[in-house]
């Protein structure tokens, strides 16, 4: 979908200077662009390299296992049923914890896995509840360590690249509030379907 949204906006471009005669500064402005984005990515590749590794460090010390263990009283309420499920909750655990301590790459796959339990445990049909709570707390998750955002302020000259490290901790919390609170009080007008040996 995403790749059909840029094509879109590059259709648009092109589209857009040839009618206002500024099709060469459209071109141009592709190239620049691009040779942007490769400095870019080579100028905060050894940030993410480092804060990679400080990431892995901590997953292997056993410091995000700790902080798993410590969510699932705190996720429980929030899946319902689902949360009787120990694997289930387990991986959503685990996602959130990823999340929150910015080990991006480990909560893709964590996350994938936590949905088809989650999916399997309420039955496999339709969009339950629980998947799509799983959904909206990865889409507003709360981060301590911004590093990617960080590397980028750092490549573009910024004297402080963390210091946006408390609007970020608050912005995340309070995103993740409003996406949890706008599920409760939605929930109603879009009532789940139950299922029950295979039927809906």
């Amino acid at each position: 979908m995403l790749s059909w949204i840029w094509v879109v906006f590059l259709a648009l471009s092109f589209v857009c200077g040839a009618l206002t005669g500024r099709l060469a500064a459209v071109t141009a402005a592709m190239a620049e662009g691009a040779g942007q984005a490769v400095t870019l990515l080579i100028s905060i590749t050894g940030l993410m390299c480092f804060w990679s590794g400080v990431m892995e460090i901590i997953s292997r010390s056993g410091l995000a296992a700790a902080v798993a263990r410590l969510l699932r009283p705190v996720l429980r309420p929030l899946f319902g049923a689902a949360s009787r499920d120990g694997q289930a909750m387990e991986a959503v655990s685990a996602n959130v914890t990823a999340n929150l301590l910015g080990l991006s790459n480990a909560s893709t796959p964590i996350g994938l896995r936590a949905a088809q339990r989650l999916y399997a445990v309420c039955g496999g049909r339709g969009a339950p509840d629980a998947v799509l709570t799983l959904v909206t707390l990865n889409s507003a998750s709360i981060q301590l360590i911004p590093s990617t955002v960080a590397a980028v302020r750092a490549s573009l000259g910024a004297a402080a690249p963390f210091d946006i490290m408390p609007a970020v901790w608050g912005a995340s919390v309070v995103s993740v509030l409003v996406v949890i609170l706008a599920g409760r009080l939605l929930r109603p007008l879009f009532p789940e379907k139950r299922v029950e040996n295979g039927r809906t």
